[in-house]
């Protein structure tokens, strides 16, 4: 099936027969989920009119559309906790604020939960601060409490001008504190590291080299600012839907959109929340890493490697993960996890928690070497057999070899992206921890997404998944499956 920006509009609901209190049901379904996605869902999430400003260059109009940008006082918040929102129109135009729980909802991917019409009003780029910081002081232009019946989950409010073409998104997350199987990790350090906004203004901009390449340490960044329309670092003029979002709809969608159409009991957390609260983490069975998971601070570090210690499964499904060390410093009004800044050196030592380390850039078909393994049950799939062009952009290395129980699943040798081989080797691997637990690492960016095909999928860059892959499912059920069955004494 090809992908397409609206797709499954018809898709029939198979019927709830479990029990709809919190949690999972005998079955090994959520009954918050199937219950959650049972309500009804709509494609207007979508953005459908973003314009360029007309006056700014190419390059430069990658960054933001000042017809309407905004963004939230929280990463994460809790139900009963307030949610500040900061919006700028220039010109000044009244708007709708509609934020909707993004999921799988019969294949339309979202749920309209909230509708708010306000005013508003141009506000200041702000000047540069230390370390070339752009840090908003906006004034605030709506709030709103978090009902208490709102499920955890990625919340997207769509921002509309009443008279102008403007659209774009401000991103949160809903968490919560029930146990459930499978903790969903959003990475939005790695999404405000790569966060341009209002131009080249990410970690990876320095006055000498706008990739970094000669600034080891780059710019100091904010979460008091809009996300840029584009995802680590390319243009994405071509793909408006992406404007304020983050990374979220290329890397971490098509994941979530899966878990919640298969009926897991699924929770969802920040990486702010990673650090924050580490007792938190032991309410899930299931820690799971996705996609582009690159920069942690070394709380975070400490906490996930706590609870893999303490029985907590651990799935990456990511690459590049673990790679880069933040530390968190206070904002203008106080709050320690608004700010951010890389420190030196990467985490040299992330193989003793992921059992391979994040090893660069590079492209190669995942090749299983280890079939008899029971993450393959159900595949097919046999010594040699490869799935095509799973690996990428970034990648996990050689395992570290001396973990409990480590098996290698899939490895190869990666190409550069103009084709060229090299002798970097990725490798897929999976290792039991101490308390019977496990820790699977599937090496590579891309794995969610082959996962699922939702509406407003967007691909990464320079390349193109035209289908899921059945092979890629049936791992990762695999793999979740057997994680949530462990019993830890």
């Amino acid at each position: 099936m090809t992908r397409k920006i609206i797709s499954l509009l018809f898709c029939t609901l198979i019927p709830i027969v479990y029990s709809f209190a919190q949690g999972s049901g005998s079955s090994g379904k959520s009954a918050v989920i199937l219950a959650e996605n049972a309500k009804p869902g709509t494609t207007d999430w979508m953005i459908t009119k973003v314009v360029r400003d007309a006056d700014e260059p190419y390059q430069k109009g990658w960054h933001r559309r000042t017809l309407i940008e905004g963004y939230a006082s929280r990463t994460s918040v809790r139900s009963g906790e307030t949610l500040k929102f900061y919006v700028s129109t220039n010109p000044a135009d009244k708007y709708k604020l509609d934020i909707f729980r993004m999921g799988y909802y019969a294949g339309k991917g979202g749920r309209l939960v909230k509708s708010m019409e306000l005013q508003g009003k141009p506000q200041p780029t702000p000047a540069e601060g230390s370390n070339h910081i752009m840090e908003c002081n906006w004034v605030e232009s709506g709030r709103l409490v978090i009902p208490k019946d709102w499920v955890s989950g990625v919340y997207l409010g769509l921002l509309s001008t009443m008279k102008t073409e403007g659209q774009a998104y401000i991103v949160f997350i809903v968490r919560d504190d029930r146990k459930a199987d499978i903790l969903f990790q959003c990475s939005d350090l790695t999404w405000q590291s790569y966060n341009r906004w209002p131009q080249f203004h990410s970690l990876y901009d320095t006055p000498t080299d706008p990739w970094g390449a000669s600034g080891p340490v780059g710019y100091d960044l904010s979460f008091n600012r809009p996300y840029a329309m584009y995802w680590n670092g390319y243009p994405a003029g071509f793909e408006p839907q992406t404007n304020g979002s983050g990374e979220f709809l290329m890397t971490e969608f098509p994941l979530a959109y899966w878990l919640e159409k298969e009926g897991y009991d699924v929770s969802y957390i920040s990486n702010i929340d990673t650090h924050a609260d580490g007792p938190g983490l032991l309410r899930g069975k299931v820690f799971l890493s996705i996609g582009h998971d690159e920069y942690w601070t070394p709380q975070m570090f400490d906490n996930v490697a706590k609870a893999r210690d303490a029985g907590v499964n651990l799935a990456f499904l990511s690459g590049n993960s673990v790679s880069g060390r933040i530390q968190l410093f206070a904002d203008h009004t106080g709050d320690t996890t608004r700010n951010m800044r890389k420190i030196n050196p990467r985490f040299a030592n992330a193989q003793d928690l992921m059992g391979s380390h994040s090893y660069g850039v590079g492209l190669a078909d995942w090749t299983c070497v280890n079939p008899d393994h029971w993450a393959f049950e159900g595949t097919g799939m046999k010594k040699g057999d490869s799935i095509p062009n799973l690996v990428g952009w970034e990648f996990h290395g050689p395992p570290l070899g001396n973990k409990k129980d480590m098996v290698v699943l899939a490895e190869g040798y990666v190409r550069r992206y103009n084709g060229t081989p090299t002798k970097r080797q990725y490798a897929a691997t999976i290792y039991t921890a101490e308390k019977g637990n496990y820790v699977f690492n599937a090496a590579t960016c891309w794995w969610t997404q082959l996962l699922s095909s939702p509406p407003g999928y967007v691909n990464p860059p320079n390349r193109y998944f035209e289908e899921e892959d059945k092979r890629v499912q049936r791992i990762t059920r695999n793999v979740l499956d057997h994680m949530i069955a462990v019993k830890i004494d």
